[in-house]
């Protein structure tokens, strides 16, 4: 680390649990980040602030004026950019020593079995299942760890799954690919601001954790808030063996 990295990230240098050494962790990381809207926003931002070397912002759509009312790494002149794009310039004013790959396009299991590999972590930050599902078996497959996220109305949910351990639960283990579910948009439903930033702000948090293999991260567990009350409860998840993506009948 140069001085004026020394002194940009000096307040993380200073946590004990943290130090030089996680900092030289966060530097030489590489996260990818599938979605550049509500929960990607501070997640990103809070990603690049922390000295994250290297992030892959992915999405395919372009800001729209209803998505500022939450998704604070855009502001109102990059309405009809790519989100990406937008993205990228605003991390660089934040850091601009941070790698920033912005590809504008929707993942699918060929593009995620080629960049997931080469992640230290990846989080979703999507709002469609068909694509979460898609995210957690490409981690699944690469044991690369995945922090999951969604946000809707005044409900939260956030959870780290850790493939680099074998007692893992993958995201398939809660919510099964075979299972019906609704898909629910925040552009019929609307979601409250600050929630999104704070599920966000946690991804970024058990992300940077898991980079720097430090305190305790979400493994193991499912957090969901209620941002009208202000409560949370937190739901103890398991591997399941009959799971179709990570059970024994495709163990690693």
């Amino acid at each position: 680390m140069n001085d004026d990295q020394l002194l940009r990230y000096s307040r993380h240098i200073l946590v004990d649990e943290l130090g030089i050494e996680a900092q030289q962790l966060f530097l030489d990381a590489h996260a990818i980040v599938v979605g550049a809207g509500g929960l990607g926003s501070p997640a990103a931002m809070y990603l690049a602030a922390a000295g994250v070397g290297t992030l892959t912002l992915v999405d395919a759509d372009t800001v729209d004026l209803t998505n500022l009312q939450r998704q604070i790494l855009h502001v109102t002149a990059s309405v009809g950019r790519k989100k990406v794009e937008s993205g990228r310039d605003a991390i660089a004013q934040l850091n601009p020593e941070v790698v920033v790959h912005a590809i504008a396009e929707r993942v699918d299991d060929a593009w995620l079995n080629e960049a997931v590999p080469s992640a230290t972590v990846v989080l979703d930050c999507t709002d469609n299942f068909a694509t979460r599902h898609a995210i957690n078996r490409a981690c699944v497959a690469h044991r690369v760890p995945l922090v999951s996220g969604a946000a809707l109305r005044f409900d939260g949910q956030i959870s780290t799954f850790d493939f680099r351990n074998d007692a893992s639960p993958c995201y398939a283990c809660v919510f099964p690919e075979d299972q019906p579910f609704e898909e629910v948009a925040c552009s019929t439903m609307g979601v409250f601001a600050p929630t999104v930033g704070i599920i966000g702000a946690m991804q970024a948090a058990e992300a940077l954790r898991v980079i720097a293999n430090v305190g305790t991260t979400l493994s193991g567990r499912l957090m969901m808030l209620d941002s009208l009350r202000m409560e949370w409860n937190t739901m103890k998840i398991a591997r399941q063996p009959d799971c179709s993506v990570c059970g024994e009948a495709h163990a690693h």
